[in-house]
């Protein structure tokens, strides 16, 4: 009897395809949706389906999901697997644009698991590398660009098929004469849907925020309408910190597949649960959910407010699960908004412009989010969150005057340096004179609660020592907590 052997596959290409179709309009949302939905499925569904179709047991699935997925086979198994991927790739890079790429290494399942995940990344690497090795002379034909009817099937698929069927589909069906594409309801073989864990169906987060009359998902236009102040809408992105090098430090292949699980689970357990809370089920829909990352969109103000849940529950998640895995790695998450300022801006761009703004986020530190054009610490968004509902208070309950808010942004929004020339001098002069305007303006007011909320607003945003004397070079030391506040409850007061 011949060894095990492990298999590991991966999908390449991912953030390329999303972003490839910049279309406006609530077609081209449905087939971004559709897309994404497609993406989460075929990742968890071809890893079974190869057990199914060889006649494998289930439990031979080790880890599926987020693009990536491993088996374990019986080693006779090796050729009859590789012919099954050959043939999903061929079908998924047709439907990808040729964005898409299906890789996977084998190896056998000898030795430490280090050394089987070494031998196991290293082939992945080689083909990687070497795309056109093993083609012969097909790789050297002229290169042929996709037929427009080819293209169209693919949109119809993703927009037709998918979508809201996909998130009202008790099962999800495969068949061998398509393998790379997944059908809600129908197939030779079908699996179960459900946000909760299951060892014989699919877990998968889908909530879409409904239209008025619950027939269909709602578009971004909507969304916008339903958010507090200003109408504008966004994505949310997040990403596990340092999540690759917690799972090349695992020892056994078994932590492999327990974080693998537990990760994926949370994502998305916990997103179907807080999107399905009355404050976020209207405002809020899920565009995927994968083993260590997640992405939404909705409604500006409550994207904000479901980062801090969901940051808050991923820490009391890692604290819990992960109490005996030393080091810091797996257990912070960063996350990053972008608004869609632009009435143009299209969920394809503004979902690339916050995976932009991730990068930033993950490059300046760990444990943060990048929000309202700032980075900010975790524990520092909850000072911001305080000090905007200060400000809004004071706009609306005391009549405070928006044009102070203003006026300070514009202050803080540009860099100034104590004695670096006339012109930043000059900004610092002018910052202290409206610094004295606006404890003039505030203090006619007699209430004790006001100056109270005015000395502490002072205090946050501009500081006691906000601009240092006598200190040539010396740079204005500027609170981004207060800065994100201001735009906070600006964008919260606007109508």
């Amino acid at each position: 009897m011949s060894a095990q052997i492990l298999l590991q596959g991966k999908i390449l290409g991912i953030e390329a395809f999303l972003q490839s179709g910049n279309a406006a309009g609530p077609a081209a949302e449905e087939l971004f949706a559709g897309r994404s939905q497609w993406l989460t499925l075929i990742s968890e569904v071809l890893p079974r389906a190869l057990l199914a179709e060889l006649g494998l047991s289930r439990i031979l699935l080790g880890t599926s999901g987020g693009g990536q997925f491993m088996l374990v086979l019986p080693g006779e198994a090796r050729s009859a697997a590789e012919q099954f991927l050959m043939a999903a790739a061929q079908q998924m890079a047709a439907l990808g644009g040729g964005h898409l790429q299906l890789l996977w290494s084998v190896t056998e399942n000898l030795g430490d698991w280090s050394v089987v995940r070494k031998r196991l990344n290293e082939e992945l690497l080689r083909k990687r590398a070497t795309p056109l090795a093993g083609m012969g002379i097909e790789g050297f034909q002229p290169f042929q660009p996709a037929a427009e009817s080819a293209s169209s099937d693919a949109e119809r698929y993703f927009s037709n098929e998918l979508g809201l069927k996909v998130r009202e589909a008790a099962t999800i069906g495969w068949s061998p004469e398509s393998p790379a594409t997944v059908t809600p309801g129908a197939g030779k073989h079908t699996w179960t849907l459900s946000s909760n864990l299951s060892l014989d169906g699919i877990t998968l987060a889908r909530h879409a925020a409904p239209t008025d009359d619950g027939t269909s998902a709602a578009s971004v236009s909507v969304l916008a309408g339903r958010a507090q102040g200003r109408q504008l809408w966004g994505v949310l992105r997040g990403d596990v910190d340092h999540f690759a090098v917690r799972m090349r430090r695992l020892q056994t292949i078994e932590e492999h597949v327990q974080i693998s699980v537990l990760y994926k689970q949370f994502f998305a357990g916990e997103l179907e649960v807080l999107c399905s809370m009355p404050e976020f089920w209207r405002k809020v829909t899920i565009l995927y959910s994968g083993g260590d990352d997640f992405a939404v969109y909705g409604s500006w103000d409550a994207l904000i407010l479901l980062a801090r849940e969901l940051q808050r529950l991923f820490h009391r998640f890692t604290e819990e699960n992960l109490k005996d895995f030393p080091g810091p790695e797996a257990k912070t998450i960063s996350m990053a908004l972008a608004l869609a300022t632009d009435p143009d801006a299209t969920l394809a761009a503004l979902y690339g412009q916050a995976g932009a703004n991730l990068d930033l986020a993950k490059s300046s530190d760990k444990d943060c989010i990048y929000l309202l054009g700032r980075v900010l610490e975790w524990k520092r968004l909850a000072d911001a969150s305080e000090l905007k509902d200060t400000i809004t208070r004071m706009l609306e309950e005391f009549h405070g005057s928006r044009q102070f808010l203003a006026q300070l942004r514009g202050f803080y929004q540009k860099e100034i340096v104590v004695g670096a020339s006339p012109d930043a001098d000059a900004a610092i002069s002018r910052l202290g004179r409206f610094q004295r305007r606006y404890h003039r303006a505030l203090g006619t007011a007699r209430d004790r609660e006001f100056q109270k909320l005015r000395a502490h607003l002072v205090n946050e945003i501009v500081g006691r020592k906000a601009v240092p004397q006598g200190k040539p070079g010396a740079r204005v030391k500027l609170r981004p907590a207060g800065l994100v506040a201001m735009e906070w409850a600006r964008l919260a007061s606007e109508v």
